[in-house]
This record gives C-alpha cells, sequence and structure tokens, in this order.
C-alpha cells in the first residue's frame, strides 16, 4: 500500500528535487503540492495525506500555523518541517505545533526517507545535524510551555495576521480568505487589540520576532 504525501513549499525547484527523490522509492506517491501556507491546508484536507512535507517560511500561512490547521483538518496526517533554518527556537516550535519531524535542507537526500519511514511507526525524527541539547530542550518546552497572547488569537485572525505583516491590503486579505473587506479589517482591528500593537511597524517587528515572516521582509 502506497504511503501518500504532501508537499508545500514555495519554491518550485525545491518541490521537483523533493518529489523526485521520494518517487524513486516505490511505495511513496506525492499525491499533492502547494506553493502556500493555505492552499497547503485546503490540500491536506481534501486530500488527507499521510505525509506532509512544509517549509517553515510559507506566503500567507506559515508552517507553524499549517502545523496546526493541517492537525486539527487532517488528524491522522504526520507532519515533517523541511527548512533551512537550524535555530533552536524554530525547531521547539515546530514540535510544539505539531510536527513529528524536522529536516534541514542540506541534509543528505536519503534523511527525508528515512524520517518519513521512521515517523511511520509513530516515532518523532530530528535531523542528525541539529545539535544534542534540541532533545533537551523540546522536552522542557513541553514541561514549561506559557500560553502567550499570540495564541489567544483565532485561526483567522492568525491568518490576517501574517497576510497583515506581508503588506496585504484588506482588500487583498478579502479577497485570499473570501471574506469582505470590512470583515477583514475587523479581524486586523481584533488582532492588534489582542497583541497590544498599534501600528504596521510594531505588527512586523512582531511577525519577525515570533518567525512569521523572514527578517528581511
Amino acid at each position: 500500500m502506497s504511503v501518500t504525501i504532501l508537499l508545500a513549499d514555495d519554491h518550485p525547484f525545491v518541490r521537483k528535487g523533493v518529489r523526485t527523490l521520494l518517487e524513486a522509492e516505490a511505495d511513496f506517491s506525492v499525491i499533492g503540492e502547494a506553493e502556500d501556507g493555505l492552499q497547503v491546508v485546503q490540500m491536506a484536507e481534501k486530500l488527507r495525506p499521510d505525509i506532509l512535507i512544509v517549509d517553515m517560511m510559507m506566503p500567507n500561512l506559515n508552517g507553524l500555523e499549517v502545523l496546526k490547521q493541517v492537525g486539527h483538518r487532517s488528524p491522522k496526517t504526520r507532519k515533517i518541517v523541511l527548512s533551512m533554518h537550524s535555530a533552536d527556537p524554530y525547531v521547539v516550535e515546530a514540535f510544539q505545533s505539531g510536527a513529528s519531524g524536522y529536516i534541514l535542507k542540506d541534509s543528505a537526500p536519503d534523511e527525508l526517507i528515512n524520517a518519513i519511514r521512521h515517523i511511520l511507526l509513530d516515532n518523532k525524527f530530528l535531523s542528525p545535524k541539529l545539535p544534542e541539547r534540541l532533545a533537551r530542550l523540546l522536552t522542557e518546552s513541553a514541561q514549561n510551555a506559557v500560553k502567550d497572547k499570540y495564541e489567544t488569537l483565532t485561526n483567522r485572525e492568525r491568518e490576517v495576521f501574517q497576510m497583515a505583516s506581508e503588506g496585504k491590503t484588506a482588500s487583498e486579505i478579502a479577497e485570499l480568505l473570501s471574506i469582505s473587506p470590512r470583515t477583514a479589517e475587523l479581524h486586523r482591528s481584533r488582532m492588534m487589540d489582542k497583541l497590544g500593537l498599534r501600528t504596521q511597524t510594531d505588527l512586523v517587528l512582531y511577525a519577525v520576532k515570533r518567525k512569521i515572516i523572514p527578517l528581511d521582509s
């Protein structure tokens, strides 16, 4: 029986390379590709893949939110982050958000194959390139997790949060989410109030601090 896989990365070249690698395995089947976070969530809910491979930085909805929403919409899908980011906070938050594995993009090709097979047995997988201290940090973070203001946002407010931090207007957000510009503005206002933010600069700095958008956005 084939292992069904959904690929999510905003770079077509990366998706093509990963797809070629995976489809060389007789029992792996790539059933879809997505290039932005909203598309990932919609496709995961529709296709219910066994495995989702997702980048940490995705447009419209970042990888952390993708992990959380896919966890709700397709609970049996196991999720692997394939990222260029090796800093501790990225890895810890990925596992807190529902990832079963975290692999660096410069890892050996067979590492992704090994990770998938490992995770299908209900195990966690951490790239050997990542420091050993991360195992301890993951345990400590699970024990000492404290709910912050961002965690009080609804899924829709988080979607608006990322799009607004990327510089999208209310009209652009409304079109992407199939809501009215007025509703988009209300979500933005409520989100800003909950987070205690006043300006667009505050919003962008907060998004960068939480690693939702890259520093050079």
